[in-house]
């Protein structure tokens, strides 16, 4: 007999499947994931060292705020040209060669950003590397997703996240390095150093395997079982989520052949759009509702204001010269990193919903509190000792938000839109969900210094503690948690109707589970 829960309730079966003690990780599925999770070190790069770099193209190119906030988010809007044709390109020549297609455009555009001589040619490097950072962005935690075994596939998918993280932390620490050289070299020693990540990604990503998912889509089955045997935790294990996929893209479950024909619909995902958008079943309207409320909420909570503007808020809190700016920025590079690292260990044993909830709570607190801090310093300023207070608290809360950030909103954003749609859905739905993602940051990005001149910089931060708070109503009632489910099962969690199976297939079922689980 099956396991049950406390009540009586009856497990299910990847509860069951996952249910034995753990052997340690599948190593061959992390090196895996980590290759491919290079390619979100992109992002993070970028968005680190134009935050140092910002004041010193300024200055050399003469260009004013607002060229400076459009320069900074546009990069934002960009990677949606990248986001989409990630989406059909993942489709068309496979989850891996589109990494690999990421990372030359990246090291295109990090290249000409270096080489650039005035602010049109470096808007044009921006282009193209946003677009390498839009198919990064999508493809790295769709290919995690459908490489993961179930048992850690919240450990494995929140490390494009860490990859971003790295990434920032390397862009600060690029831009305290680079900024003891002359002006004009700088900067663009500080944006051209970004090509060497994508040099590497461009090259490890040729010791990946195809995603199980995608080849099963092609109709190669044998290279599709040969891939789930070596990223599975057991051989039973992979031998039901073949049959899960195999379900998914319409083939006969008791097709053995390594070769088959996949009907066109579900080989090229005709009709995708339609299915997604226009004329949704209730569970994929839900299943979209959600994957586009944490994309937004993630970015609106005001994360790349604190990250990209961390040195104007440090100056505005009291810190004149460079190098405290930069110093204290390269501490919020270090904490955001660290407990990123500290969220990938807890996502697959609290779950998604704690660590989310937990996360943005947090994030009210200290988005208020710095909100407080930079208010008071701001009216009273910090002549002698009195106002001290203030501008610890500032140094602090910003230390606590990029922290609570990451332990939650951060990972958990991309293992939960990752991992919630249909096969059929899930490239399209992940390039929607990117799109989200990129539109807000680059409109919060590209308005903060404008927001800050009418609101002031501390009623900045009230506003965003604000969203922070609409988010945090909208997970807890609205977001079901994952954890331990399959990706072949998330319909049923979002409210799609179980198809009876035949007694024959219930009774194999029933084996398999036994089987995995020793006969218990």
């Amino acid at each position: 007999m099956g396991e049950k829960k406390e009540g009586g309730e009856q497990l299910s079966s990847v509860e069951k499947m996952v249910a034995p003690p753990k052997q340690g990780r599948n190593m061959y599925a992390m090196g895996c994931t980590m290759l491919a999770s290079l390619a979100s070190i992109l992002l993070g790069y970028d968005i680190g060292v134009m935050s140092g770099a910002q004041k010193y193209i300024q200055n050399e190119l003469h260009i004013n705020d607002t060229q400076v906030e459009i320069l900074l988010g546009i990069l934002n809007l960009y990677s949606l040209v990248g986001s989409f044709a990630a989406g059909f390109t993942s489709d068309k020549i496979g989850r891996r060669y589109t990494i690999v297609l990421a990372a030359a455009i990246f090291f295109v555009g990090a290249l000409l950003m270096g080489f650039a001589m005035n602010y049109a040619f470096l808007m044009f490097g921006r282009f193209v590397a946003g677009i390498g950072v839009g198919y990064a962005l999508m493809i790295a935690p769709t290919y995690t997703a459908e490489v993961a075994p179930a048992s850690c596939r919240g450990f494995l998918t929140s490390f494009p996240e860490v990859f971003i993280n790295s990434g920032i932390l390397l862009g600060y620490i690029s831009n305290y390095a680079f900024s003891h050289l002359r002006q004009s070299l700088g900067w663009r020693f500080m944006l051209g150093v970004g090509a060497i990540p994508a040099v590497f990604l461009g090259v490890g990503v040729l010791a990946m395997p195809e995603s199980p998912r995608w080849l099963v889509m092609r109709g190669r089955l044998g290279d599709a079982k040969e891939v789930l045997h070596k990223t599975c935790d057991s051989p039973e294990e992979a031998r039901l989520r073949l049959a899960d996929i195999k379900r998914a893209a319409g083939i006969p479950e008791d097709c053995d052949e390594d070769v088959v024909a996949v009907p066109t619909k579900n080989r090229d995902n005709t009709g995708a759009w339609r299915e997604l958008l226009l004329r949704p079943r209730p569970s994929v309207r839900r299943v979209l509702i959600a994957a586009l409320g944490i994309h937004f909420f993630q970015q609106a909570s005001g994360i790349d204001s604190v990250v990209l503007y961390s040195p104007r808020v440090f100056e505005a809190a009291g810190l004149k010269s460079d190098n405290a700016q930069l110093g204290t920025t390269v501490a919020v590079g270090f904490t955001k990193t660290l407990f990123i690292l500290v969220a990938t260990f807890f996502v697959d044993r609290v779950g998604r919903r704690p660590l989310l909830l937990g996360s943005f709570a947090g994030m009210i607190v200290s988005l208020a509190a710095l909100g407080i801090g930079l208010t008071a310093v701001d009216r009273h300023g910090v002549g002698g000792h009195q106002l001290q207070w203030a501008v610890a608290l500032s140094i602090s809360s910003t230390l606590a938000y990029v922290a609570f950030f990451s332990i939650g909103a951060g990972p958990i954003t991309w293992v939960y839109s990752s991992e919630i749609f249909p096969l059929r859905l899930r490239a399209l739905g992940a390039a929607i969900g990117v799109a989200v993602n990129r539109v807000t940051s680059g409109v919060i990005t590209m308005t903060f210094l404008s927001l800050s001149h009418a609101i002031t910089l501390g009623g900045s931060f009230f506003l965003y503690s604000g969203i922070a708070t609409v988010a945090w109503v909208f997970f807890f009632t609205f977001l079901p948690e994952t954890r331990g489910r399959t990706l072949e099962e998330m319909q049923e969690l979002f409210g799609e109707q179980k198809k009876t199976a035949s007694p024959e297939k219930e009774k194999e079922e029933t084996t398999g589970v036994e089987m995995v689980n020793g006969g218990n």
